[in-house]
């Protein structure tokens, strides 16, 4: 069993930033392909970032492409989302989300993840 910890939300104003940090637990971190999804209140989840397994490719999401980068630390078991250049529309809770999965085609997709964080609230205000 997989556990995912997410910190680092708040509340900040456009154009600024902020990092998001999900610490996860187990010893296998390393294998995992790390992901970040977001859902806006009256709106249904949507994908942001994700990272494969192997740390080498990364996936965004049009509206947060060239704003937001994701990264992780293997030894400190955790994945990262810098975001920057905030805007109002990305206020909405942060997922963190993981697999064992291998492939890339449904790593968009939020059914193709198995562990899911608590989720942290980040509000942008104009």
């Amino acid at each position: 069993q997989v556990q995912l910890v997410e910190s680092g939300g708040g509340l900040v104003q456009a154009g600024g930033s902020l990092r998001l940090s999900c610490a996860a637990s187990g010893r296998t971190f390393s294998t995992y392909t790390m992901a970040w999804f977001r859902q806006a209140p009256g709106k249904e989840r949507e994908f942001v970032a994700a990272m494969y397994w192997s740390g080498i490719s990364t996936y965004y999401a049009d509206s947060v492409k060239g704003r937001f980068t994701i990264s992780r630390d293997n030894t400190k078991n955790t994945v990262y989302l810098q975001m920057n250049s905030l805007k109002p529309e990305d206020t909405a809770v942060y997922y963190c989300a993981a697999t064992e999965k291998r492939g890339r085609d449904s790593l968009r997709l939020g059914a193709w993840y198995d562990y899911w964080g608590q989720g942290t609230q980040v509000t942008v205000s104009s």
